[in-house]
């Protein structure tokens, strides 16, 4: 991924719901102008969730998902019903298409609930409009188009735009936290984890937030870090490291420079921060037999000492002295029942957007499970989360 690629986190996502055969992927193909979906007579031609990462005007960068029929029948049908909900949760604006000849269903009536209980801003498509005649005034939810007349499509695009969710963040990924002329320096290890000839996505989005706040930036690897703070004339305003080079970062980085990790930052972008670090300590009560979720939002190669399947349970078991069972979920998959398991840990989320992780976050305080990630626990770990969050004043409560 270059550096000027919008990632997938921080892009719009539309999903575009309905029952079989009203013509979702033809609509999904009009707005977007390629031939995404496959478009067929046949029901249930779009068998799984198909995403689409594309440049959307007048929206700007956007995920666009097409998904099954949310009418879909029998055991397998049950399935791609139950990857269209799982959508929803990172679903920024729905888009629900159904047939204008035959007004909305109880199945579209299902979905509406859903949009309106998980507070999603939506528009319902009624398709096929050029087989209807005469149609009902819409409503200002509602929007009559023909994808196979082609009509209606551009004002489509613009009441898809119209409900945009407001992009005001209330923070940056640093930027906040430094003034102009600062120097940071950024730890990046390079090992066999690390993507060839790439940095991974919170080193490039620190990076580009530093040199948008007019401050600079040092990039080094553990290895070097101790010889390059000895170089500088002044101590940096803020060290920056991968959460697995805590303990020897923290050695060498001295007690007033101010330290922290990418994990951290991200948490607190994503909107997480101060539920992590409640949730963390509840790897005191850890217990012989216990299972820990291990949550990932993206999927990757995983290497002989991958961080979540190997690094994260070796290091959880060492710390309690106790048999902890894992469970590792990732990409999509996130299970809604979380009473099988102690506490959640979740990397830092960067490929999901902040309506997911947000979610998965409040379905673990709803069910009372712990919720932490990769950065904030690797920091109670080594014994530092007090030092690595005192860039963050409110959070000082945390530890008296």
């Amino acid at each position: 991924m270059g550096l000027n690629d919008t990632p997938s986190g921080e892009r719009v996502h539309i999903g575009f719901f309905g029952r079989r055969n009203v013509g979702k992927s033809s609509i999904v193909n009009e707005v977007t102008g390629q031939d995404l979906a496959v478009v067929s007579e046949t029901k249930g031609t779009t068998t799984d969730p198909v995403s689409k990462a594309m440049e959307l005007l007048p929206l700007g960068p956007v995920v666009i998902i097409d998904t099954p029929g949310y009418d879909d029948t029998g055991t397998l049908g049950e399935k791609r019903v139950r990857k269209t909900r799982q959508v929803l949760n990172k679903t920024d604006i729905a888009v629900l298409v159904t047939d204008a000849s035959e007004g909305l269903t109880e199945s579209d009536l299902q979905l509406i609930r859903l949009f309106e209980e998980k507070q999603i801003a939506y528009l319902i498509v009624y398709n096929k409009s050029d087989l209807v005649g005469n149609h009902d005034v819409p409503g200002d939810h509602e929007i009559y188009v023909s994808a196979r007349e082609h009509s209606g499509i551009y004002d489509l695009k613009e009441r898809i735009a119209a409900l945009k969710p407001d992009d005001e963040r209330k923070c940056r990924l640093v930027g906040d936290l430094i003034k102009p002329s600062d120097l940071l320096v950024l730890v990046v290890p390079v090992d066999s984890a690390a993507p060839k000839g790439r940095l991974i996505l919170p080193q490039q989005q620190a990076i580009r937030d530093i040199l948008d706040s007019d401050a600079e930036a040092v990039v080094v690897k553990e290895t070097q870090l101790a010889e390059t703070l000895g170089k500088l004339s002044s101590k940096p305003a803020l060290v920056i490291t991968d959460s697995q080079a805590f303990a020897k970062v923290s050695e060498a980085v001295p007690d007033d420079v101010r330290l922290t990790s990418f994990s951290i930052l991200m948490a607190r972008y994503k909107g997480f921060l101060d539920e992590a670090v409640h949730g963390v300590t509840a790897v005191e009560k850890l217990r012989d037999g216990d299972t820990v979720l291990i949550a990932e939002g993206c999927t990757h190669h995983r290497q002989c000492d991958d961080i979540g399947t190997v690094k994260i349970p070796r290091w959880l078991r060492n710390y309690t002295g106790k048999n902890i069972q894992i469970k590792t979920v990732s990409g999509t998959e996130f299970p809604e029942d979380l009473s099988p398991y102690a506490m959640v840990i979740h990397c830092g989320a960067c490929m999901l957007n902040d309506r997911e992780v947000l979610y998965r976050m409040k379905c673990a305080v709803d069910q009372k499970v712990p919720f932490t990630n990769y950065g904030i626990m690797i920091a109670y770990m080594q014994g530092i989360l007090k030092r690595c969050t005192e860039i963050f004043p409110h959070l000082a409560d945390c530890f008296r």
